[in-house]
């Protein structure tokens, strides 16, 4: 069983047979296609509201081509230290907007707080041209250790931002699996609660290679379409992307997917806590951060788990992260097995 990551998975047999489907025949390109042309209202009935749907094939493109229509190049993006932009995207953010710069502060399970956020944003001097003014606020939903931001939280950031005249971002990677496990409308975290654009995933949660700019403020679009463009992510055959995510939302196979992943997490919760884990990070997602007592790595890894050690978090941390193709009753079997030695 591979819990390193939720990348390390096939495509689900939906998206692939939408896939399969557009190689019956030729299409117009650049998104002059049928299906592409159904995203915008498709994803309009999802959040409730009129959008504009961007679809790339990269999560780092999601994101920084998303910051890159509401930073200005001299700007700043403040987000939390353990964001995915600002440890594993290496430089993209600069690249894509231009210069902005990434203003990292701290806060539990990689998450932002309203007062801490408050009280950076007040406290910053302004020394004019010498200083970078921050222009918008980025979150991760869910965050980079398992942390879910629920309702009241994201509206609570996003008054802050409203307050101090901020844009709000947010980096839904993983997406699917907080709204699952919060079992709540997409527009209540989002533009309900203040977010201005969302990278919306995919890739993790059964695509195979698509995310979708989510602009609750259409007048974007052309400008989040140049960058696209701009920055080579603008895919000829781009109803190979289209099919993915009309395919991906139909019937809410999004949060089908997704819940299987949480539900998933639950059980490999429970089965690491009966050989003595300590879950670090309080999460409802599909993402576990365990300390393990000395040897249980290694005899896990004996009965076939593929895990990540991390370190960040203590020697003997260990991240493991379940998928929407994560077996339940061969974790349930395995749990049986080790109970009875």
């Amino acid at each position: 069983m591979n819990f390193a990551s939720d990348n390390v998975t096939p495509v689900c047999p939906e998206i692939q047979a939408a896939i399969d489907a557009q190689c019956q025949g030729n299409a117009p390109a650049y998104g002059g296609d049928d299906v592409s042309a159904t995203l915008d209202h498709a994803f309009s009935d999802l959040f409730e509201r009129e959008v504009a749907v961007i679809p790339v094939s990269t999560g780092t493109a999601a994101n920084c081509i998303s910051l890159s229509t509401l930073v200005s190049p001299y700007g700043g993006i403040v987000c939390h230290h353990e964001a995915h932009i600002n440890e594993d995207e290496s430089t993209a953010v600069a690249h894509f907007t231009g210069g902005a710069k990434l203003l990292p502060i701290d806060g539990p399970a990689a998450k932002l707080e309203a007062a801490t956020l408050s009280t950076y944003l007040e406290s910053r001097v302004d020394r004019g041209v010498h200083s970078v003014t921050p222009e918008c606020v980025a979150v991760t939903q869910s965050t980079e250790l398992g942390g879910v931001y629920n309702k009241d939280e994201i509206t609570a950031i996003g008054d802050v931002c409203r307050q101090f005249d901020k844009k709000l971002f947010m980096d839904g990677a993983r997406f699917a699996n907080a709204v699952a496990a919060l079992d709540c409308s997409p527009a209540d975290i989002t533009w309900k609660a203040g977010v201005n654009a969302l990278s919306f995933g995919g890739t993790k949660n059964g695509a195979l290679a698509v995310e979708a700019i989510i602009l609750f403020d259409t007048s974007l679009r052309e400008k989040a379409e140049l960058a696209r463009k701009r920055s080579g992510h603008l895919l000829s055959k781009h109803r190979y992307l289209a099919a993915q995510l009309a395919a991906y939302i139909q019937d809410d196979l999004w949060l089908k997917n997704a819940r299987n992943a949480n539900e998933a997490a639950r059980e490999l919760a429970i089965l690491l806590k009966e050989q003595g884990g300590e879950l670090l990070i309080n999460g409802s997602a599909n993402e576990l951060f365990v300390s393990l007592p000395d040897g249980t790595a290694a005899r896990l890894r004996e009965c076939g788990l593929v895990f990540y050690n991390w370190p960040s978090l203590g020697r003997q941390a260990y991240r493991f992260v379940t998928a929407w193709n994560s077996d339940i009753d061969a974790i349930q079997a395995l749990k049986t097995r080790l109970q009875h030695g």
